[in-house]
């Protein structure tokens, strides 16, 4: 079989089961959809992409809802207050996410007239998307050729090739095969069922080989060496940061403030802290106080883990902080709290015992 007539093969037997097997979600346009005449959202597939690129589908779909029950429109979402925008995104972790979210829905809706660009350079020139997710929106909300690649088509074509070459150096070789293999009759169809394909059957513990429709021409399958791709360089260490959070309450209510909008968690509410580094650093508190230890939380983050030594204590009515606010302790859902922060209000003293 020529190089031609098999990719061509690959494409008719992938596309073959995306008709019958291929995940209904509530962005995406199924093929029978298509052939109705039905258009994408741009916006609604936007969305969904931004919210998808750190977390699972399950996880995404409600906020996905809710973000669309509260602001319908790119106007709407470019309208709201950022502090709200960020408050509804908390849990999806990776915050600069939603900064850059808020920031292209303004571009969109104030320099495009809400419509999203069809062109991949347009796309990439808009805040938050990159050359994966300009590639996804291009393909799913407008059906035009585009190479998708994330996490899921990786895995695929490393096993389907048997690429010995490791994460992340394979990336090139990835990009370049998956853009020969790329449907250009039905591109959007196609790069959906790619993704599907890695996360339903070419799964990372468990494929089902005998149900994949690439199982006849996969390399690692006739090998029977499956889970040992995608190669992987050894994973080095975390290193470990170390702080205090001090946890100031008065009469029911938490101090909080907003982090610098650079770095991370930028924007969002902190319980304030020292610096996040060596044990032992010299850490002051904000006023002399008999501040209890209610002990220690960890948090992993992408690259390094952190562990914060949490201290309590009531401040006096002759003490004010110099910035943030005081938030109450019975509606702190209502400011955008990081799942770190959260770990370290949980340690405060029950009201019960005030």
């Amino acid at each position: 079989m020529d190089e031609l007539t098999k990719i061509t093969a690959l494409r008719q037997a992938l596309l073959g089961w995306y008709d019958r097997e291929g995940r209904t979600l509530p962005w995406r346009l199924r093929p029978e959809d298509r052939r109705a005449g039905r258009v994408a959202d741009p916006y609604a597939v936007w969305l969904s992409e931004i919210m998808l690129q750190q977390t699972t589908v399950p996880h995404a779909t409600p906020y996905w809802h809710r973000f669309l029950e509260l602001w319908p429109r790119v106007e709407d979402l470019a309208g709201a207050p950022r502090e709200d925008v960020m408050r509804e995104w908390a849990g999806l972790g990776y915050y600069a996410r939603a900064r850059n979210l808020h920031a292209c829905a303004g571009v969109v809706a104030h320099e495009m007239g809400g419509d999203f660009p069809d062109r991949l350079d347009a796309l990439r020139a808009l805040p938050g998307i990159g050359e994966y997710t300009a590639n996804a929106i291009l393909a799913a909300a407008f059906d035009k050729p585009a190479s998708v690649v994330d996490g899921n088509v990786e895995r695929v074509l490393t096993r389907f090739y048997r690429i010995e070459t490791p994460m992340p150096k394979a990336k090139p070789e990835i990009r370049r095969l998956a853009a020969e293999l790329a449907d250009p009759v039905r591109p959007g169809d196609y790069a959906q069922a790619i993704m599907d394909l890695g996360a339903t059957v070419c799964t990372p513990r468990s494929p089902d080989c005998g149900n994949c429709p690439w199982g006849f021409a996969c390399a690692a399958r006739a090998q029977g060496d499956m889970l040992n791709y995608p190669r992987k360089l050894r994973k080095i260490a975390r290193p470990i940061r170390h702080g205090t959070a001090w946890l100031v309450r008065r009469q029911g209510r938490i101090w909080l403030r907003q982090r610098a909008d650079k770095g991370l968690l930028g924007g969002m509410m902190e319980v304030p802290s020292s610096a996040w580094g060596e044990p032992g650093a010299a850490s002051e508190p904000p006023f002399n106080a008999s501040w209890e230890d209610r002990g220690e939380i960890r948090h992993v983050f992408t690259h390094f883990e952190l562990r914060l030594s949490v201290h309590e204590a009531e401040a006096g009515p002759g003490w004010e902080p110099q910035e943030g606010i005081w938030a109450e302790d019975d509606a702190l859902q209502d400011h955008a709290l990081p799942s770190v922060m959260l770990k370290i209000v949980s340690r405060r003293k029950p009201a019960s015992e005030d």
